[in-house]
């Protein structure tokens, strides 16, 4: 009699019959096969399939026995079932630990019957993930309703108006499954995505100590998502991710309805839009979800056919091409081209834009949705046909990923074994015959996904012809003389030089051992490269720039493609690159930042603080906060993307000085506030928040302190950041996790964290440098001090110069209580009475010593002038203008309002301080200096000039230094 895996493939065979003894040490028991539909062959094919399965029947037999008495696995898994099983298991259910301990088990044994089910090929599409949906429905509602009950027993029930009978009533959480969740389509293995809400203010009632009704359903939300979300020894239900909810991270854990209505009207985004195409109540009270789903509608779908969704809906794609790009999605079958995302993006984008005519289209059902858009005719037959076919061989690919190991995944295997198990479940002789029906889907998908919305750069066609000799010169089919004479006649400035250049890297050995596709690319775009350098004055040192980002995609020659398809694009990096080497040297260090000359429109707009905060928000929406490395690079794109705009701005002029500034400085904040968000969530996880003296969990008490170029709103491209942490909670509390630790040890590991993420270097280089020498005490002070203690250290201990630091210094990140707190704290320290006489002579005295050391030799000092350190200089200004806060702010307190020298300067002038002509004088001497500073540093070029540079402004500049600080 031949053995049960004698009709597997190689390795498969071998797999099994190596697990088998192990699984079964006394041979398949009878109870297994009681299920008629199951022999011992029919054991081997799941154990082949899936080591999931495998480990669950070597591991928990009694729990697959008890499944099985429960219901054969020849029968379907339907909603009731999963709920009558759940009751089942909440029977011995009595404190929280159990209720945790229970899901799990219940988890285990259901993924069992769908994974089985699915991988067999017992189930279809629709049943998986309509059974895997309701699954998760069974245990979110299953879980609410438990800890509901506790919480009321903890704190009371809270009441409030009920949003469908108007009058007083106890109140539920309601919870919103967005996503595949909201869609019923939930795979297999996957997290949740959710929103909570209630429905309005009130507070509790019955209990030893009433609540309000958000503290309430936040802390009843915290118990959920732990009781779901928590690895214990049993494993984990659900991943839960709450980033959809209003505000990101930031936002409040729950809102009220009301909240909920303001901010999609007030403050939704286009990409928010998107997600709520799928939102659906999955727990709580249905009937008040549907009140709120319904006001949120009007939101969702306009009530028009919304031809400006086009805009946006082009965003969106733009936003897919390149997260590919970046992260090499190409094996990912959701994420990479012609993948699951935009099969899904097809239909939504129809659902968006006609949603608010053709109320057919606002369903949440993929599959029902495209036999919608086939009977509307808003797609063809056989489109529709191929993306329907193309979804269930994708979602089926997808299940049989996820379901060998139960892990979360959309790549493709690259070991031999794991591709012999996804090629049997979806019922192919071999991977390679797997491989080419998948490559056969994503190509029409690829393609419909592109003819759906078509970008501008999409419209503009095959390029335009070359001239022949671009060919000629970049091949070297002509002679030496010749190809020179072609530069020089087509306005490049140093024609050997360029040439040579072309030589050294044509015949480079990385160009001689590329592929013959990667070659080819080269050879179609290095001639329209060479063309499109004619456009500029300076074209053959732009070449030589150019070449530098050549070099570094020689291996990735995708982005060769973007150019040579975006005219537009390729003109914005010519010309960039011509007018400055910096951000030439960016786009070589960083390629993808092309992708930011896709858009010349925003590119030369660079956004203001709200959307760029927005923006981040969305970069990092699906990156886990514990995902620190992506974290890290993702933070570094950011920054260096849209540093890149605010320089192209500055070239074209579109942003003045000032702005430049303000700019830079914006992208540091936002920056630095996310940061704080995720190193704070990293030691919540492992030590619970800090113990608070009122109990509540809510804001850090943490706050960042600007000083220098951040504090004064003045950051160029290259400036390090000066960083002071101070926090405002109580040192001798302790945080309420499973490690505690004191808060003082809680808030030094963030002040830690913080640092490390901003200056550790990665692939993409270091975010920002960071100095924290202006900290009390400087480096043999503690990291983070309390704000007591910076009070106190500031009044007792601080040097002159400190506090002429402290006049630049400004809450930059952090908790908004914390950060007040701090202002409060600097306005008192600035104001103090000061002997004017003792203050000049300090501050002289910093002077001279900072001009010995940093400026010019007197021997050199005809020659050179160092626009910073130099006396008539940006430091002389700058000294003046604290030597002047910090004596007469006593008398003047509105002086302290601002931490920018440009605005000091203005208000030392309306306070009479200083003469307002020579307060008008100083400010524009001092924009011309800053400005020159910022232009050199877009050319390479340090803050040394000519001698003979800015004579005017520097001999008045010391003029005004005589009558202030020489008296």
């Amino acid at each position: 009699m031949s053995e049960p895996w004698s009709c597997l493939p190689s390795p498969l065979a071998d797999d099994v019959a190596d697990g088998w003894a192990s699984v079964f040490p006394e041979g398949v028991p009878d109870w297994l096969q009681e299920d008629a539909s199951i022999s011992a062959a029919t054991i081997a094919q799941a154990m082949a399939r899936s080591p999931f399965l495998r480990q669950t029947l070597e591991r928990h037999p009694e729990q697959v026995r008890t499944l099985l008495e429960s219901r054969l696995l020849n029968e379907p898994t339907t909603p009731e079932y999963l709920q009558a099983r759940w009751n089942e298991y909440l029977v011995d259910v009595e404190d929280e630990p159990g209720l945790h301990a229970a899901l799990r088990r219940f988890r285990r044994e259901a993924q069992f019957r769908i994974i089985w089910r699915d991988l067999m090929r017992w189930a279809d599409l629709p049943e998986t993930i309509a059974a895997t949906s309701a699954f998760a429905e069974v245990c979110i509602q299953g879980a609410l309703d438990w800890l509901y009950k506790s919480a009321c027993e903890q704190f009371g029930t809270p009441w409030g108006k009920d949003p469908v009978t108007g009058v007083e009533a106890p109140q539920s959480l309601i919870v919103i499954g967005m996503g595949k969740l909201g869609g019923r389509e939930l795979n297999v293995s996957s997290d949740i995505d959710l929103i909570f809400a209630f429905p309005g203010k009130g507070e509790t009632r019955g209990g030893s100590r009433s609540l309000d009704n958000q503290q309430f359903f936040i802390r009843l939300g915290q118990r959920l998502i732990q009781a779901l979300d928590q690895i214990t020894a049993d494993g984990f239900v659900f991943r839960v991710d709450m980033r959809l909810r209003p505000y990101g991270q930031s936002g409040a854990l729950a809102l009220s309805f009301a909240a909920l209505e303001t901010y999609y009207q007030d403050q939704g985004r286009d990409w928010e839009r998107y997600a709520m195409v799928k939102a659906r109540v999955v727990a709580g009270d249905q009937k008040a979800g549907q009140v709120l789903m319904e006001s949120l509608r009007p939101f969702v779908y306009r009530r028009y056919i919304d031809f400006s969704a086009f805009e946006s809906l082009r965003s969106m794609k733009a936003m897919i091409s390149r997260e590919v790009r970046r992260q090499g999605l190409e094996n990912n079958i959701k994420l990479g081209s012609g993948g699951i995302r935009e099969i899904e993006f097809v239909v939504q984008a129809f659902q968006l834009i006609r949603g608010g005519r053709d109320r057919e289209l606002q369903q949440r059902e993929l599959l029902i949705i495209l036999k919608e858009l086939e009977a509307l005719e808003l797609l063809p037959s056989q489109v529709v046909n191929e993306l329907r076919d193309a979804y269930v061989f994708l979602r089926d690919l997808e299940h049989a990923l996820q379901g060998m190991e139960d892990k979360q995944t959309q790549l493709l295997p690259e070991d031999e074994l794991s591709q012999a198990r996804v090629a049997l479940i979806m019922g192919f002789d071999d991977w390679q015959s797997c491989q080419q029906a998948l490559i056969q889907h994503r190509e029409k998908v690829a393609t419909h996904f592109a003819n759906i919305i078509t970008t501008e750069e999409d419209e503009e066609g095959a390029q335009t012809s070359l001239d022949e000799g671009w060919f000629e010169l970049w091949l070297a089919e002509a002679d030496e003389v010749s190809d020179t004479q072609w530069l020089e006649q087509n306005g490049y400035e140093d024609p050997s030089g360029s040439l040579s250049l072309l030589g050294s890297l044509r015949d480079g050995r990385t160009v001689q051992t590329m592929q013959t596709q990667g070659r080819k690319r080269l050879n179609q775009f290095m001639p329209v490269l060479l063309e499109a350098l004619t456009e500029v004055d300076n074209p053959s040192e732009t070449l030589s720039r150019v070449l530098q980002l050549v070099e570094a995609i020689l291996r990735r020659t995708a982005y060769m493609v973007l150019l040579l398809e975006n005219p537009g694009a390729r003109t914005q990096l010519v010309k960039l690159c011509s007018e400055s080497p910096w951000i030439a040297r960016q786009l070589a260090e960083t390629p993808l930042l092309l992708d930011e000359l896709l858009n010349a429109e925003s590119l030369y707009s660079p956004p203001a603080r709200d959307e760029l905060q927005d923006d981040l928000r969305q970069q990092m929406l699906r990156i886990s906060y514990d995902d620190l490395e992506n974290q890290m690079e993702s933070l570094r794109h950011f920054k260096k993307a849209h540093t890149l705009r605010v320089a192209a701005s500055e070239l074209k002029g579109t942003l003045p000085l000032m702005k430049v500034s303000d700019y830079l400085t914006w992208i540091a904040e936002v920056v630095l506030d996310h940061v704080v968000d995720v190193a704070f969530a990293n030691l919540v996880v492992r030590h619970g928040h800090p113990g608070r003296a009122d109990d509540v969990p809510g804001e850090t008490d943490f706050a960042v302190i600007g000083y220098g170029k951040l504090g004064g709103i003045e950051l160029g491209y290259t400036s390090d950041l000066d960083l002071v942490f101070v926090h405002n909670a109580d040192p001798g509390l302790a945080t309420d996790g499973d490690k505690p630790i004191d808060n003082a040890v809680f808030y030094t590991r963030l002040g830690q964290r913080i640092v490390h993420i901003l200056n550790a270097q990665t692939p993409s280089g270091q975010l920002y440098e960071v100095d924290m020498r202006l900290r009390p005490s400087g480096n043999s002070g503690l990291l983070v001090s309390t704000l007591q203690a910076f009070e106190k250290y500031q009044c007792n201990d601080a040097w002159t110069w400190e506090h002429q630091a402290l006049a630049r210094a400004r809450g930059v990140a952090g908790c908004r209580e914390t950060l007040a707190a701090f202002e409060s704290v600097r306005h008192n320290i600035l104001c103090q009475s000061r002997e004017k006489d003792k203050l000049r002579q300090d501050v002289v005295e910093m002077r001279e010593k900072m001009r010995a050391s940093l400026g010019t030799p007197e021997s050199q000092r005809k020659e050179t002038f160092h626009i910073k350190h130099d006396a008539g200089g940006i430091v002389d200004m700058e000294f003046m203008v604290q030597y002047l806060m910090l004596a007469w702010s006593e008398d003047h307190p509105e002086l302290t309002q601002w931490s920018d020298n440009i605005r000091q300067m203005e208000e030392l002038g309306r306070a009479g301080v200083l003469p307002v002509e020579d307060a008008e004088k100083l400010r524009e001497a001092y924009i011309a200096l800053r400005s020159s500073i910022h232009r050199r540093a877009l050319q390479n070029l340090n803050s040394q000039v000519a001698g003979d540079a800015f004579t005017e402004e520097r001999r008045y500049i010391q003029s005004v230094w005589k009558k202030i600080m020489e008296v």
